[in-house]
């Protein structure tokens, strides 16, 4: 049996609660598929932080870069660090240094009730909505995200980057998934109509989608690519963007399909090996340690993992799980139930 190193940041807030409900349910799901999971559970955090002034040292990094087969996050940031200099390092620091360009973002309605569209359906047609289910492909490591720039009197002057390298190479990513896994269409977010420097983005996605014969390239500048994903969500397959609207149009696809609770990521190098995978909510401090934080997030982040380790099968286990533990009533408050964590966790596991 094959047994796969993944290092374990819990982070801040609810991160620990999410991260220890979901691996027992991985490891049921590892051991189901033949393979297994060795945890090794890190300090880094904002208790750390603060204990020691240490947020991830050079060996800590170079641990995980050369000698793990994933890393699995639970949450950062913490209102006692204001300026996050923690999840700077830790988070930004990994997807940047790791050149993890990739911020892979599912959106899958998994149940009828979760969506806010099903307000607007006429009565008569319960099922008029067609299935949400797209994925975003947010470029990661370019972008404002860098934090470039410079402070003029009372002025700060941010820079966005966009390389050709980095937007040609998020693009392809992007239509190679969207060939192995027989989407059809592909759409490409910008703001090139107000932006200059987003014109890199259209010359580089028409001369990548010419390569890509049998998948339509289609074209939304953001704004109305936020308007009709309220609209017509189901019309969508694969969209790419920038890191700052990648950011924003994930959690607009979140909530309408339930929220962060339900919303995985997964930040990757395509073709190497490791990845950082983390749910989306944030370590949400407010809630942390009363029992309601929803672990759904970090079992569907557990199952990305899981297929970018290779097994594809597994990863469609766990999404059925938790399907199903959803559909019989197994909710936290946020999805307006009443179960705990806990509740959640073991409803999960019961359906595997």
């Amino acid at each position: 049996m094959k047994t796969y190193q993944v290092a374990v940041i819990a982070g801040d807030g609810i991160g620990p609660e999410v991260v220890e409900a979901a691996i027992p349910i991985l490891d049921r799901a590892a051991a189901k598929h033949q393979f297994s999971l060795s945890w090794e559970r890190l300090p880094y955090s904002a208790n750390h932080y603060l204990e020691t002034k240490e947020t991830l040292p050079d060996s800590a990094f170079q641990h995980l870069r050369n000698d793990v087969d994933a890393i699995f996050l639970g949450a950062i940031g913490d209102p006692r660090v204001p300026g996050n200099e923690h999840a700077r390092d830790i988070l930004l620091g990994l997807r940047f240094r790791l050149d993890l360009y990739v911020n892979f973002r599912p959106v899958q309605l998994l149940h009828p009730d979760l969506t806010p569209l099903r307000l607007f359906q006429p009565p008569n047609r319960p099922t008029a909505q067609p299935p949400i289910d797209f994925v975003i492909f947010r470029e990661n490591t370019e972008g404002q995200y860098l934090g470039r720039g410079h402070i003029s009197g009372d002025d700060y002057i941010a820079e966005e980057v966009n390389t050709g390298r980095g937007v040609e190479r998020i693009i392809r990513a992007a239509f190679e998934w969207a060939q192995a896994h027989g989407k059809t269409r592909v759409t490409m977010s910008d703001k090139s109509n107000a932006i200059p420097a987003h014109r890199i983005w259209q010359e580089k996605f028409k001369a990548v989608a010419g390569e890509y014969a049998g998948i339509q390239a289609e074209h939304r500048y953001v704004d109305a690519l936020a308007l009709e994903l309220v609209r017509e969500p189901a019309r969508f397959q694969v969209i790419v963007t920038n890191n700052l609207y990648g950011d924003i149009l994930s959690d607009l696809g979140a909530g309408l399909v339930g929220g962060l609770g339900v919303a995985a990521s997964a930040n990757l190098h395509p073709g190497r090996r490791g990845g950082l995978f983390e749910p989306v909510h944030g370590s949400a401090p407010p809630l942390a340690g009363k029992g309601v934080a929803n672990p759904v997030a970090a079992v569907l982040t557990g199952a990305l993992m899981m297929e970018h380790l290779g097994y594809p099968a597994a990863a469609r286990d766990l999404e059925r799980a938790v399907t199903r533990a959803l559909a019989d009533g197994a909710r936290t408050p946020d999805l307006g139930g009443k179960s705990t964590t806990r509740d959640v966790a073991a409803a999960i596991a019961a359906s595997l």
